[in-house]
């Protein structure tokens, strides 16, 4: 009994396993389809919506064609066009009518009047095209008016005597047709030479390379004549102007830069040598000053050395000491000197002649030298060495303060120039601050 019951739950067990693994299978095969359908539907709405891209492209080029189409130059031709045909369309029933009114065998002479005038109007375009002597275009456009004329006048004349229309009505009629027969051609002639026009000037690139080469000529004569030698002396289409310019231009100028020239090199060097000199420190570039005495008188070069000034008193110190401009020289006035009284002469005495003798004049003040005084000339006075000098400094001013060396105490004491007074000043104050021996070191 109990084999039977176990036997009966694992047989349920089994079933319930079964079960369980087809609820899976099931539920497998279900996610499955949905995946399924789901990327049908995805590659469906892929479809419509590159289905649309593309109606949606065609449109945008649809659109696009049209709006080229209708640009200034294509609603001129082909109105040109549509108008030309409008006007044959209006004036060719009108010659058919007046002469097979007259004959049907002159049927053929309105399409020959008619067709005379356009093939003459398209043979002045053919002329353009290939660029024929303008007589040939001119005997073209003669025979054009000639023809149209013609038929113009028959239109007129076939206006003029419609029945059934008053009088001013007839001259309408006859002058609308004669004007539409005249209107084609005109219309034609005109689109030729507005195409002629635009072709001949291009776009704006051209016309900015056509002025620069009318202006290149024009600035440039003798190279650009000696360019055209070079392009007609070598074989046709071996040598472009470009290049025969460069060479015209290296050998009128001697350069092969565009535009340079000698003068404009020389100008180059002196700007450059000018920059380098202007950025240079100004404690190494001297400074000129120009002596009196006219534009043609040599400068002299100032000492570029910075001078240091110490606080003290002024007294005993020269006006480069003091920083002050040295007042121009007083020059005394002369007191005018008494002139003699009058003689009087005696009209009727006989005056006895004065002897004239070679008399010095008397100078009132010295010559000034008017040049360089001869060395011979010169006082003979000795030259010291800068030690002498020094030492000279040092025991004339043994017994002064630091407030009493000054440049102009120093000049006076040793009796030398501004400029060595100002050295030996400076040399004398750093001895004293700091000793003589660490100086000498």
């Amino acid at each position: 009994m109990a084999s039977f019951a176990e036997d009966r739950r694992q047989d349920r067990a089994a079933e319930a396993e079964q079960r369980r693994i087809d609820q899976a299978a099931a539920e497998a095969r279900r996610v499955e389809r949905v995946r399924a359908a789901d990327e049908r539907a995805a590659r469906l709405r892929e479809q419509q919506r590159a289905e649309k891209d593309a109606a949606r492209k065609a449109r945008a080029e649809r659109r696009t064609e049209l709006g080229a189409s209708l640009t200034a130059g294509n609603v001129y031709r082909k109105g040109t066009l549509a108008l030309v045909t409008a006007s044959a369309l209006g004036s060719l029933p009108a010659q058919v009518l007046h002469f097979a009114g007259i004959s049907p065998m002159l049927l053929p002479l309105p399409l020959a009047i008619e067709g005379a005038a356009w093939v003459m109007a398209a043979g002045v375009a053919y002329a353009d095209e290939r660029g024929l002597p303008s007589w040939v275009r001119w005997f073209l456009r003669l025979l054009v008016v000639a023809a149209a004329g013609f038929a113009a006048s028959i239109n007129y004349a076939y206006g003029t005597h419609l029945p059934g229309l008053s009088a001013s009505d007839a001259r309408a009629a006859g002058i609308g047709l004669a004007a539409v027969t005249l209107l084609g051609p005109l219309l034609f002639e005109i689109r030729q030479w507005v195409t002629t026009l635009s072709a001949k000037t291009g776009s704006a690139e051209d016309k900015a390379r056509r002025r620069h080469d009318r202006r290149r000529r024009r600035q440039h004569r003798s190279i650009a004549s000696l360019a055209d030698r070079f392009v007609s002396a070598a074989p046709f289409g071996e040598l472009s102007f470009e290049d025969a310019f460069a060479h015209a231009w290296e050998i009128e100028t001697g350069t092969d830069t565009p535009g340079m020239t000698p003068k404009l090199h020389r100008r180059a060097v002196r700007s450059t040598a000018a920059l380098a000199e202007a950025q240079r420190p100004s404690a190494v570039r001297p400074r000129v000053e120009a002596r009196r005495g006219g534009w043609f008188r040599r400068s002299r070069p100032i000492d570029p050395a910075p001078i240091t000034e110490s606080v003290d008193t002024s007294i005993n110190r020269s006006t480069a000491d003091l920083e002050e401009s040295t007042p121009a020289p007083l020059v005394p006035i002369e007191a005018p000197v008494a002139l003699p009284a009058p003689v009087v002469i005696d009209l009727g005495k006989a005056v006895e002649p004065v002897p004239v003798g070679a008399v010095a004049a008397e100078s009132v003040r010295p010559r000034r030298a008017t040049g360089r005084v001869p060395d011979v000339a010169r006082s003979s006075r000795p030259v010291r060495t800068a030690d002498e000098l020094l030492d000279e400094a040092r025991s004339a001013t043994a017994d002064w303060s630091i407030g009493e060396l000054t440049a102009e105490g120093i000049r006076k004491a040793v009796r030398t120039s501004p400029a060595k007074a100002r050295v030996l000043r400076e040399t004398l104050r750093t001895e004293r601050a700091t000793g003589p021996d660490e100086a000498a070191a």
